[in-house]
């Protein structure tokens, strides 16, 4: 399970766009968001860095 930290989540809109982005490149994926701490849990077969970028191409950029 990979865990990054996102800003700019404010809605389920926000986190529908997150999961479409992921499971576009892992259809399997399970995506959970909290968005009061900003955090994206993802069970995934992507590594983290792939995840980060296609999270921050999505238009919601992962701090590091």
């Amino acid at each position: 399970m990979l865990t990054l930290h996102v800003s700019g989540m404010t809605c389920g809109g926000c986190v529908n766009a997150i999961t479409r982005a992921i499971q576009t490149h892992d259809a399997n994926a399970r995506v959970e968001a909290d968005l009061a701490t900003q955090a994206v849990r993802i069970e995934t077969t992507l590594n983290l860095e792939e995840a980060a970028i296609i999270v921050t191409n999505a238009g919601f950029p992962v701090q590091k």
